[in-house]
């Protein structure tokens, strides 16, 4: 398998496994109190983690500017620093948080919020251009969001942004950002055990690169979650809202997805993969426009989902059996 893949028609290069940035923003909330990170996390093992990762051959960071409402795009400026024209970095726009109470206060579709929110993100990534700009309001009104399609392409003139796509889960959606000329991606949910075969149909017929957001289902993937184990507080998982499946009522991982992961456990750990790296082999055999972008905040973790690379994507054999073994 290449280890590089295109972020669609960009022709912008990247690793074929980007990182994503969500859990190291840490802490972060709405209105009412509902936990929108990962729990507590520590910074400057975020920098090491961000360095070694770089060290490894990854030179795709996913972020957005809301993650911890702000800190994520902090914590990724300062660890890249001059390594910044070496990377590709991806972030969002669309949402509006007050970054002193570390909250999300809802959302902002608008032309000029865009131009205001890539400016703040530019700040805090310390960084004069965004590789990548996403729309993060996933269910928008597609005649709004053609309008900010057209606002990007003036962005790509001005130099602000070199590409643009849409995180979103709906294939009739994404194809309105795709009508854009610069267009290079949709980011969506895929993984082995939600599919989304009508938005990698989009990808592969429309030129985008297809970025995976959980490509571990949102850890349960890495085989270190056992059924109704607590979450600490403070992590999006012990009160999963309704878009996040796998995770109950919160009381720890759902049984059921758990017994589909032990049901498929073998193909993925074959050649001597972890389960976490087949996860990942699965993406990769899944279509040759798919960047899986998991998380991390350590590390081991770096280490663990880089060294995936390495082992490269399973065999059209061994995706069929998945398939079968999941009754697909």
């Amino acid at each position: 398998m290449e280890t590089t893949r295109t972020l669609g028609r960009s022709g912008i290069e990247v690793s074929a496994l980007g990182f994503g940035c969500w859990a190291i923003g840490g802490e972060w909330q709405d209105t009412d109190g509902q936990p929108l990170g990962w729990g507590r996390v520590d910074d400057e093992e975020s920098v090491r983690a961000v360095r070694r990762a770089v060290d490894l051959g990854v030179t795709f960071f996913d972020t957005a500017d809301t993650y911890g409402a702000g800190h994520s795009e902090r914590v990724l400026g300062r660890a890249l620093g001059k390594r910044r024209a070496d990377v590709v970095v991806a972030t969002k726009w669309g949402n509006v948080f007050d970054e002193d109470t570390r909250t999300r206060t809802g959302g902002d579709a608008s032309p000029a919020h865009l131009r205001r929110a890539l400016t703040a993100s530019l700040d805090r990534l310390g960084t004069d251009y965004v590789d990548l700009y996403q729309f993060h309001l996933s269910d928008a009104d597609p005649e709004q969001a053609a309008l900010l399609r057209d606002a990007c392409e003036e962005l790509v003139r001005e130099g602000l942004i070199r590409a643009y796509a849409w995180s979103t889960d709906d294939p009739a959606r994404a194809a309105v950002f795709a009508e854009g000329p610069h267009c290079a991606a949709v980011q969506h949910t895929l993984n082995v055990l939600q599919d989304a075969p009508a938005m990698v149909r989009l990808c592969e017929e429309a030129g985008l690169a297809s970025i995976n957001r959980s490509p571990l289902a949102m850890g349960l993937l890495t085989g270190k979650r056992r059924a109704r184990q607590p979450l600490e507080a403070g992590d999006i998982r012990s009160r999963p809202p309704a878009w996040l499946q796998g995770f109950g009522d919160g009381s720890g991982a759902d049984p059921e997805w758990l017994a589909r992961i032990d049901a498929v456990r073998d193909v993925l750990t074959s050649e001597g993969r972890t389960l976490g790296q087949g996860a990942l082999a699965w993406l990769w055999a899944r279509s040759p426009r798919t960047i899986p972008i998991p998380g991390f905040r350590s590390v081991a973790q770096a280490e663990e989902n880089a060294a995936a690379l390495e082992k490269g994507a399973l065999t059209d054999a061994q995706l069929t059996e998945v398939d079968r073994l999941l009754g697909r």
